[in-house]
Order: C-alpha cells, then sequence, then structure tokens
C-alpha cells in the first residue's frame, strides 16, 4: 500500500529537500505541497493524503489551527509536525489539536521516513532527544481547571500499567519487555486504552498522562 503524503513549509526548499527525501521510498508518494496552513488545509481536503509533514511556524494559517482543522476531517489525514527547534513552545498545543508525531527538521532521513510510515499506522514517533523534556516543560503546567478524566477509572490495572509506560516514551517492543508480555498483546492493551480513553493515537495518551498527575514530572 502506498502512502500518500502532503508538505507543509513555507520555505519552498524545505519542501523540495523534504520531496527528494522521500522519493526513494517505494511505499512513499508526494501528492501535494502548501506554504501556509490555509492551503494545507484545501489540499488535505482536495488531495485526500494519509499522512501530511506540517511545520509549525507559517503566515496566513499557523501549523497549529491547521493541524486542528486538518484532524477535524475524520479518519482521514494524520499530521506529523516538524520544527527547527526542540523546545518549540507550539508542539504541545500541535498536539492537543491532534498531531501524530514530532520532529526536527534536521532529523536522520530514515527518521522521518519512520515517522511517516508510524503515524500512517495509527502510531506515534516524537524526537527521542525531546520526548519527556518537551512534554515535561509545557505539561507540568497544564491549563487552569484541567480534571482528572473519569474514563481513566474504566481502565484495568494491566491497562493503566500500560499507559504509565507509554508516558516514559516507551515503544511497543520496550513495553513488552518490561511486562514480559509480546508486543502484539501490548499493541492490543494500546487499542484498548486509547478507545476507553477516547484518544486518537499514543501521543494524545502521553499529554493526559501528564495533564492528569498521573506521572510527575522530572521523576
Amino acid at each position: 500500500m502506498t502512502v500518500r503524503v502532503l508538505l507543509v513549509d513555507d520555505q519552498e526548499m524545505t519542501r523540495i529537500g523534504l520531496e527528494m527525501m522521500l522519493a526513494g521510498e517505494a511505499d512513499l508518494e508526494v501528492v501535494g505541497q502548501a506554504c501556509d496552513g490555509r492551503e494545507a488545509v484545501a489540499a488535505a481536503a482536495s488531495l485526500g493524503p494519509d499522512v501530511v509533514l506540517m511545520d509549525v511556524r507559517m503566515p496566513v494559517m499557523d501549523g497549529i489551527e491547521a493541524t486542528r482543522r486538518i484532524t477535524a476531517l475524520g479518519p482521514g489525514p494524520r499530521v506529523v509536525v516538524l520544527t527547527t527547534f526542540d523546545l518549540d513552545e507550539y508542539v504541545i498545543a500541535a498536539f492537543r489539536a491532534g498531531a501524530s508525531g514530532f520532529l526536527l527538521k534536521d532529523a536522520p532521513r530514515t527518521r522521518i521516513v519512520e515517522a511517516v510510515r508510524a503515524a500512517h499506522a495509527g502510531d506515534a514517533l516524537i524526537a527521542p532527544s525531546v520526548t519527556r523534556r518537551l512534554v515535561e516543560r509545557f505539561v507540568s503546567q497544564p491549563p487552569v481547571g484541567l480534571r482528572r478524566p473519569a474514563a481513566l477509572d474504566h481502565l484495568t490495572d494491566r491497562e493503566s500499567e500500560i499507559l504509565l509506560l507509554l508516558a516514559r516514551g516507551l515503544s511497543n517492543e520496550e513495553i513488552g519487555a518490561e511486562l514480559f508480555i509480546s508486543e502484539s498483546t501490548v499493541k492490543t492493551h494500546v487499542g484498548r486504552v486509547l478507545r476507553k480513553l477516547a484518544l486518537r493515537d499514543r501521543v494524545q495518551a502521553v499529554v493526559l498522562a501528564y495533564e492528569a498527575g498521573l506521572v510527575v514530572p522530572g521523576v
């Protein structure tokens, strides 16, 4: 199956570089480009890409609002945020808007390709160098009035364990090793956690775990 990709960045050279980066992958196809968020929303609606590689800081409409509008299209495109700054204050806002991953623009080609495939598969990939400190920095002071979701009480003990390990940034393979269960079993549990908590993907699960106080920043 070919994964259809939309590239969104206000810098033409960045878009060209990304297209060249993905061109050598037989299972990936760049179906369009956009230079700002408004164009991205229109292109996502008309082209029906599977994955959108989205810049954050753009004119006309930024990547956060564009992500929110694109993910609102339903079970359509998944958005992977690409940014220049590893502590970009807009990143958590982008995740809340529905983004399915976060990478730096200078990430290795293999990592960006992996992120596209992971997003398409319903998984998520965040730059490993910034996963924990990024979430801790911006979620350590959650929005005023935020309450612990009642749906957490419906998780089984095993599902609660899975959620905590997700919040630590562990992959399915690493979670399996930690709990002495198979990777396929981990995937099943992750899917149940996401369904019970009405979350789009594991990125949102990480943010929820911090916001709900299940994980203490810095520990």
